[in-house]
């Protein structure tokens, strides 16, 4: 499908398939619209699912600036996206990165959602001691990017301790999350972090307290530092539960499809039942 133009000379990218309420999917770094595997085939039954790619990634442009990497600007773009493709008050679903992205959404947005579904999400870095210091490490890395290109960060990503439990996955699965990453450009990749990441982006701590829409933060068991994070949204949150995945560390989606759809499949048909009965 063609991207939407979002923005006068900028575009992003949506795939959609599936039939029945509109879901978003927001893939994590170096991820893209076409990388959420069996998790999403199974929403597919039940959902019209739009999976976008996030600027910097995938079809998405990737502009030189880091302007419009700024998750402020990227929040506006992909509210403006959803509306253009029918996925208005839509739930949303995001993972890693597309969960802190969701979330920045579901508080600045949150009349356009209709609840939000969390893997391995974050509000954010608490001190500005951790978010300088993050903002000075994503720098590096996204100099590193630039200096020995994707397929080398790749190598370099992959062997991460947050992606160790992946070594598990069946062959022919890590080869296709590797294919994703692959396929990133540089530019996209470096941009990304230093206009979204962690440390770049505001905090939102002291927003959960108003987050009322429905909310479901998950993490794997193998996860433990996104599981207290997880933890600590859906006690600060208004409207929230917190869930662990069994047998997955931080990509539970992908680690055990089965059980995350298990667990956000029935809280979204719950909301969507709410809605259809007011």
């Amino acid at each position: 499908m063609p991207g939407f133009e979002v923005h006068p000379g900028f575009s992003l990218h949506v795939d959609i398939s599936g039939g029945g309420p509109p879901v978003v999917l927001l893939h994590g770094f170096t991820g893209a619209a076409d990388g959420w595997g069996e998790f999403r085939d199974l929403l597919d039954e039940q959902f019209t699912t739009y999976a976008i790619d996030i600027i910097g990634h995938g079809r998405s442009d990737k502009p030189y600036g880091v302007e419009r990497y700024r998750m402020a600007t990227a929040v506006e773009d992909l509210v403006s996206l959803s509306e253009l493709a029918g996925a208005r008050h839509a739930a949303w679903v995001g993972y890693s990165m597309g969960g802190r992205t969701a979330l920045h959404v579901a508080v600045a947005q949150a009349g356009k959602i209709r609840c939000l579904a969390l893997v391995g999400g974050s509000p954010g870095l608490a001190t500005e001691a951790e978010r300088d210091a993050r903002v000075t490490s994503d720098e590096a890395l996204a100099d590193r990017i630039e200096r020995g290109g994707v397929e080398a960060f790749v190598d370099h990503w992959e062997s991460i301790p947050l992606f160790e439990t992946q070594r598990r996955l069946a062959p022919d699965v890590r080869s296709r999350i590797r294919a994703g990453r692959l396929a990133n450009e540089a530019r996209g990749l470096a941009n990304s972090l230093r206009g979204m990441g962690t440390g770049a982006q505001p905090p939102l701590f002291d927003a959960l307290g108003d987050l009322a829409i429905p909310s479901l933060f998950l993490a794997g068991e193998e996860d433990p530092k996104f599981a207290a994070i997880g933890q600590d949204m859906a006690a600060a949150a208004a409207n929230a539960s917190f869930a662990t995945v069994p047998g997955a560390g931080h990509a539970a989606q992908l680690e055990n499809p089965s059980a995350v759809a298990a667990k956000v499949i029935p809280f979204l048909r719950h909301v969507f039942n709410q809605g259809e009965q007011r």
